[in-house]
């Protein structure tokens, strides 16, 4: 069809078996501003209707061969013909032949004589007629493809009769077959999850009877045809009556449940299946502005901290760790009440938001309960594995603005329960508060101090027992703090630990302590026999730069690797064992020595000399101190010397106090002493001055 709405001019069939008739009624239409073909018959009529598409179509009724019905009922059933206006023309008047007109898809009906003016206005009303007919079939088909492309279901509400017409799609959506869905409401909202049906019908009635919400917009599940709910988003708009009242919703149904999906994701620990952290938060923002609503409604958040996960997992792996974190939160999560939120927060920790409180006694009886729990061991795939927690408490009675202060305070707490020696609780209290504070502005001056080169180090002398004579220092870290004066290591090193600053303070220890030792060596030729020994922590070991900073501490400094000593305390070993093997053996390939610091106070000592290739063992302080009350710990010292030399490695023992203590390990063969008998720790001036005042007494002797 031509779009004669344009101005483009009509094409009209004229189909007549008589040639005069179809000459006049050519002439009087082509008069009339329209474009004009003929045909003779009812097969020309069809051949020329499918050739030229004509815009109307005026068609005798009497023809031979084929009369003007069939034809009429031909064209009907050519594409695109069945909206083409088709005027049937006749002598015939009687009330049967106009019905059959119509039967056989006639527009309209025409009587003979024509009566050329109502003949021009009744093709023109034909022509609008179908015009606007097409327009409207356009714009039906462009909001079925926009439906259709939008993969939405509509909806159609009359509110008067309740009556609801759902379309194929908003039923294919959810599995339901097209007579599967009724057509009053009730259908609709029997369907909705039990607890989002009141929020829908809420969201409904304030859209109908509220300005403030213009439109329908909510999110909710409904039950699909396998019996589970999806996720949708139910938008729609009110039509109002003369009198303003609403009479008519009509909207859409988009399925949203992979967005929820993806969403529940992005909120849940992957590994236990719970609220992670953005989630916890949320509920106890959530719960916080219920108890400034309700001064008397109280919650209670706790923070757990699992006691040796790392240890399950360097040993275990992490598949059997990640069995355990499921274990522990399903262990966890039965005894919590209904109302009650578990999350995991990541690595070993865990939060519960205890939903209703009435007092702390309420909140340590559950966490007793949690203790408890916890202490039974864990069957992991044929390893019994037994955990303890720290766990803090922070109250929402001290007055909490946000969640993440509420959280916060109860990981204060849980970090004093730590302190206080793991598997305990604490209820976070102002002191608490100060005291974080002060930990805080701590961390703070640390990294200001890394920055302004606050550091110092001081070096404390090793002596060979048998020759009397040095051998190297140890050397050993202090802060020059600028208001407070030297700090020792026990005093801001657990902070330094927690804000992840051992690895910097480290590297700066291991160049300057090689600086140090090789500029000595350039100075006295007896120094080229000495070696400095330099604390490590586990946090540097972990470091994947650690050999990197150990190979640019002697290179920059010159210092020979047989000159450097890594000393590792027995307590960071614990846990490390196979990782700790890989990083020793790294050193010795470079030629470094390395040493077990504190040795005897761990539970594992024997069992890491065993397993590590250490080449000195360094006996801890406490037990050479005790020696000289005779008894255990000097064969405990005895049998240490004894174990180390038969493993083949030096022994150097830490805290000689007193000349009798140098005896007595002379006695044992111990090689090396180190104690406050042959010097405290000092100044790099301070050795040099020493050693000037003994070069010149040789002077002096010779």
């Amino acid at each position: 069809m031509h779009d004669v709405s344009g101005g483009n001019p009509p094409r009209i069939l004229v189909v007549d078996d008589d040639e005069s008739i179809r000459e006049v009624l050519a002439a009087f239409l082509s008069d009339a501003g329209m474009v004009v073909e003929t045909a003779a018959d009812g097969m020309e009529a069809l051949e020329m209707f499918q050739r030229r598409r004509p815009d109307a179509v005026l068609l005798d009724v009497m023809m031979p061969f084929r009369d003007g019905y069939e034809t009429c009922f031909a064209i009907r059933q050519l594409p695109g013909a069945e909206y083409v206006p088709v005027l049937m023309a006749t002598a015939l008047d009687d009330t049967e032949s106009i019905e059959r007109a119509y039967e056989v898809g006639a527009s309209n009906f025409i009587s003979k004589p024509i009566n050329w003016t109502n003949l021009t206005h009744q093709l023109r009303y034909a022509l609008r007629s179908s015009q606007a007919f097409a327009d409207l079939r356009k714009s039906e088909e462009r909001y079925a493809l926009a439906a259709r492309g939008a993969n939405d279901g509509l909806w159609d509400w009359d509110l008067g009769t309740d009556e609801v017409h759902f379309s194929p799609r908003w039923k294919a959506m959810l599995g339901y077959a097209e007579d599967a869905v009724g057509t009053k409401s009730g259908d609709w909202f029997d369907r909705v999850h039990p607890e989002d049906r009141a929020r829908v019908e809420g969201a409904i009635t304030r859209h109908l009877v509220e300005t403030s919400a213009p439109e329908l917009e909510v999110e909710h599940r409904i039950r699909a045809a396998d019996g589970s709910y999806r996720w949708v988003l139910c938008r729609g708009v009110a039509i109002h009556d003369a009198r303003g009242r609403p009479s008519r919703m009509a909207g859409s149904q988009t399925d949203i449940s992979a967005r929820k999906q993806a969403e529940a994701q992005l909120l849940h620990d992957p590994v236990t299946g719970l609220p992670n952290r953005s989630l916890f938060l949320d509920r106890v923002a959530h719960r916080l502005k219920l108890t400034r609503k309700k001064a008397d409604s109280l919650f209670a958040v706790l923070l757990m901290d699992v006691d040796r996960l790392q240890v399950v997992n360097d040993s275990l792996g992490h598949d059997t760790g990640d069995l355990l974190l499921r274990g522990l939160g399903e262990r966890i999560q039965s005894c919590l009440g209904p109302t009650d939120t578990l999350s995991r927060l990541g690595g070993d920790e865990f939060t519960v938001l205890v939903d209703e409180v009435t007092d702390v006694a309420s909140v340590t009886r559950l966490v007793e309960r949690l203790q408890s729990a916890l202490n039974k061991s864990f069957q992991l795939e044929g390893h019994e594995v037994v955990v303890t927690a720290s766990i803090g408490i922070a109250l929402s009675s001290s007055g909490y603005e946000t969640a993440e202060d509420v959280l916060r305070d109860s990981d204060t707490a849980m970090h004093r329960a730590k302190a206080l020696g793991k598997a305990r609780y604490q209820v976070f209290d102002q002191d608490m508060h100060a005291q974080a504070l002060t930990v805080l502005q701590l961390e703070s001056e640390l990294r200001a101090a890394i920055e302004r080169q606050e550091f110092r180090l001081v070096y404390q002398p090793m002596v060979a027992l048998a020759s009397n004579t040095l051998v190297g220092f140890e050397a050993l870290l202090r802060w020059q703090h600028p208001e407070r004066g030297l700090a020792s290591p026990a005093s801001f090193l657990p902070v330094a630990a927690d804000a992840g600053l051992l690895v910097p303070i480290g590297r700066w220890v291991l160049g300057e302590a090689c600086r140090q030792m090789r500029e000595w060596q350039e100075q006295w030729d007896e120094a080229r026999r000495w070696s400095v020994s330099v604390n490590v922590s586990a946090s540097e070991l972990a470091d994947p730069d650690f050999l990197a900073t150990v190979d640019g501490a002697l290179s920059d400094s010159g210092l020979p690797a047989k000159c450097l000593t890594v000393e590792v305390a027995e307590a960071t070993l614990r846990g490390h064992s196979g990782p700790m093997r890989e990083m020793l053996m790294a050193l010795h390939e470079r030629g470094i020595q390395t040493s077990i610091d504190d040795f005897g106070i761990g539970s594992s000592s024997f069992r890491h000399l065993n397993d590590l290739p250490f080449d000195v063992v360094k006996i801890d302080g406490s037990f050479v101190t005790g020696m000289e009350k005779g008894g255990k710990h000097l064969e405990i010292v005895k049998a240490m010397v004894a174990l180390a030399h038969s493993l083949g490695m030096t022994v150097v023992a830490e805290g000689s106090e007193n000349r009798q203590d140098v005896l007595k390990l002379r006695q044992m063969a111990c090689e090396v002493g180190q104690g406050h008998v042959f010097a405290q720790p000092m100044e790099g001036e301070a050795v040099e001055e020493l050693m000037s005042q003994k070069l010149a007494r040789k002077a002096d002797a010779s």
